[in-house]
Parts: C-alpha cells; sequence; structure tokens
C-alpha cells in the first residue's frame, strides 16, 4: 500500500462528543475519563469517501419516509457477494434486520423451544449468551481448542453435544470473534455434515466475512451443500466492514423458503420490518464504490497487527499475540504474568490507562486475555504499546 492510501487512516479524528459509545461512554462503562479506548468493534476510520457522498446527497433531498430496498440495493449486494466471496445468491432470499444480534435473538425465538438446547463455540461474541440464556434455552458449550495461541474445532466433544438429541441449533461465529480464526473449508464441511446428520439449524454470523487477511479465504457456510444451505441462516452486514454501525443495516441471507418465512414472521412480531433509510444508501454505495478503500484499509489494518506482534515480541515477550486470519481485534494472552484476571484488568484500566475488552466477557476460556481492537491510526497504537510497556516493565521488575 503507497503511503498516499495511509493518509485517510493516518488521521485522527476526534469522535468526543458525538455520542460514540467507544469514546463517550467510558466513564459510564469503565468508570474512567482518561483511558485510551480500544475495546468495541468499530473502526477510528472515516467511512469510504462514496458512503459519505452518498449520504450528502441522499439528506440533501430533505425526505426521509418508510423505505424499502430497491432493485439497485439488491444488484449492489449481490454483486459484492459475487465479487468477494464468489456466492451467487438471490434477491428473495434476503431478509432485511437492524443488526445482526436481533437476527440471532429472532432465530433462536422462532426455531427453538424454551428448553431446547443451542450450542456455541467458545470463548466467543458475548451477545451469543444473551440471545440464548435470556430467551430460556439451554446454553451448551462446545469449547475451542487452544494450542500456542492457535484454535481449533474440538468436533469430538460438538457430536457429543448433538448426540444428546437435546440440540436444535448452533450458533457459529465464521470468521470466529474473538480469536480471529477463518475456519476452512474442511473444518466448515466437518462441522456441517454434524449438523445436517443430528438435523441441527446452523445460525452463521459472518459479521466479519469482509475483513479477513491476506492468506485467508472465507467461504460461506450456504456454499458448503445444498443440504447445508437448507439447514443454514447466514447472518451478514456491511456495518463492520465499512464502519456503518451506527446505521443499523444487516443482510440475512436464508435460501430455505419455509425458514426464511418463519424468520420473517418474527422480525414483523418484533416490529423490526422498518429499515433505516441512511443505512439503505451507506450499504448500497458502499457495496458499488468501496472495494479499493476496503483493501487499503484492511492492508492498513494489518500493519499496524504486525506493529504490536513485532513491538510485544521485542519488549513484552510475556504476553501472546497470534496474528488474527480475520477481524481487527487482536487476542491478547496476559496468562504468563501470573497475575489474577480481576487485578489485571483494572491494573490495564487504572494504571496503564488502556480500555481494552476484559477476555471473560467471551466466556471463561477468555480469563487472563484481553481482546485489542486495532481499527485506529498507528499513531493510537504506538501509544498503548508505550502505555502497556510501562506496566508490564514495572510489573516484570517487582
Amino acid at each position: 500500500m503507497s503511503k498516499n492510501n495511509n493518509q485517510p487512516f493516518d488521521e485522527s479524528i476526534s469522535r468526543l462528543s458525538t455520542g460514540s459509545e467507544k469514546w463517550d461512554a467510558l466513564e459510564e462503562i469503565f468508570g474512567v475519563t482518561d483511558a485510551l479506548p480500544m475495546w468495541v468493534a468499530d473502526m477510528d476510520f472515516a467511512a469510504p469517501p462514496s458512503v459519505i457522498q452518498a449520504l450528502k446527497t441522499r439528506m440533501e433531498h430533505g425526505i426521509f419516509g418508510y423505505t424499502v430496498r430497491t432493485d439497485a440495493y439488491h444488484a449492489a449486494l449481490s454483486g459484492w457477494m459475487e465479487r468477494r466471496h464468489n456466492w451467487s445468491i438471490n434477491d428473495d432470499w434476503i431478509v432485511f434486520t437492524p443488526g445482526i444480534v436481533p437476527a440471532l435473538s429472532i432465530a433462536v425465538q422462532r426455531f427453538t423451544e424454551p428448553g431446547d438446547a443451542v450450542v456455541i463455540q467458545t470463548p466467543v461474541y458475548a451477545p451469543f449468551y444473551e440471545v440464548v440464556r435470556g430467551q430460556g434455552r439451554e446454553l451448551m458449550t462446545n469449547p475451542l481448542v487452544e494450542n500456542d495461541g492457535h484454535y481449533a474445532m474440538d468436533l469430538e466433544h460438538l457430536e457429543s453435544c448433538l448426540k444428546t438429541g437435546r440440540v436444535k441449533m448452533l450458533i457459529l461465529c465464521s470468521p470466529h470473534n474473538p480469536v480471529g480464526r477463518v475456519w476452512t473449508l474442511e473444518e466448515l464441511q466437518s462441522l456441517a455434515a454434524l449438523c445436517v446428520q443430528y438435523d441441527v439449524l446452523i445460525v452463521s454470523d459472518e459479521i466479519h466475512a469482509d475483513l479477513v487477511h491476506q492468506h485467508g479465504i472465507h467461504t460461506p457456510l450456504a456454499l458448503i451443500s445444498e443440504a447445508v444451505a437448507d439447514l443454514s441462516i447466514i447472518c451478514t452486514a456491511p456495518s463492520k466492514t465499512f464502519n456503518i454501525p451506527g446505521l443499523c443495516t444487516s443482510n440475512i441471507i436464508i435460501p430455505n423458503a419455509k425458514l426464511r418465512d418463519s424468520f420473517m414472521q418474527g422480525v414483523k412480531t418484533m416490529g423490526l420490518a422498518n429499515i433505516s433509510t441512511l443505512g439503505a444508501v451507506a450499504a448500497e454505495a458502499a457495496y458499488n464504490g468501496a472495494e479499493e478503500w476496503l483493501d487499503d484499509c484492511l492492508a492498513y489494518i494489518h500493519g499496524n497487527m504486525e506493529y504490536v506482534q513485532e513491538y510485544v515480541g521485542e519488549h513484552m515477550p510475556q504476553i501472546g499475540i497470534q496474528l488474527p486470519e480475520a477481524t481487527y481485534l487482536l487476542w491478547m494472552d496476559f496468562r504468563k504474568l501470573n497475575i489474577p484476571h480481576a487485578q489485571l484488568c483494572t491494573m490495564l484500566l487504572k494504571e496503564a490507562g488502556l480500555a481494552f475488552n476484559d477476555g471473560s466477557i467471551f466466556g471463561a476460556e477468555g480469563t487472563g486475555f484481553m481482546r485489542m481492537n486495532v481499527a485506529c491510526p498507528r499513531s493510537t497504537v504506538e501509544e498503548a504499546m508505550r502505555r502497556l510497556s510501562v506496566l508490564v516493565s514495572r510489573l516484570s521488575a517487582e
């Protein structure tokens, strides 16, 4: 990536007093006001120019009534899926929701009953726990197997879960948040084969699918086979990809007509059928005109990740870091510091002034870990490393 292409990502844009959850809610969530926020998964970069221009043009029209997805929107989304993921989708497969978490909640409500079990692969995105437990379903965990920072599925344990006969749904995180895995075709085939065998619906959260680095290849779950597509609900969104989560737009892709009709009824029942006018405009503009921006953004983020890995390796080798295959989130292993987890959280926040995501919110397997968001200017990453190294040096000297 050329230096010129670095420019929009190097720019530090203040997000204070914009209602930013990441920056303006620090005191409410962390109890501090002066920490460097590197937690919630949005970027500190401006949205793509094509998106900003499309929003300006639409704003000038001045009327923001009820909105439907147009043929142009469908064409933009279909073109993106074809170009980026080699996936041909039909327009009638798509159901629109304001976000993926509401979609997960609707899926659990529509396709399981109270007391049914739902499997998740931990450590994993915290709302997975909430949408299952909050609706009176049994949460069954299928922990990932960690080996020197690399994570893999435990398919033998998964089958033991499915054999109970209680499991009606598996919520898959693909690519995986927080560990950053891009599941291989073989891994997905093996998982899907078990779900087909035991007639378990797969709800696949693929929100990070566009954020795959260099050598990874994301496979949409529905491409595995027709049988798998028939048991799949694929949750996608432009929000992480183009940094527009506040515009509340998601595309839920459901090839099976019976599942789709039931899911759509759930959307209507929950009062979520109306879509965001500006979200639709932004997403269409992004899918049509932000591909080069995304490639530059991914290269910049990868550079940030390499910087952290090299800096930590040189100055803080006690901290374990594996570069993720996708996402802009680093899963950092602090266990070798031998500090109780609660104390580690306090020290990072109060002494180092760093607001990371507490790894334990992703499950018990996250104890001793932190999640760090590096979708920000390099200067922010450098300051974070400086603060962290001061703390680790002091701890090492004690």
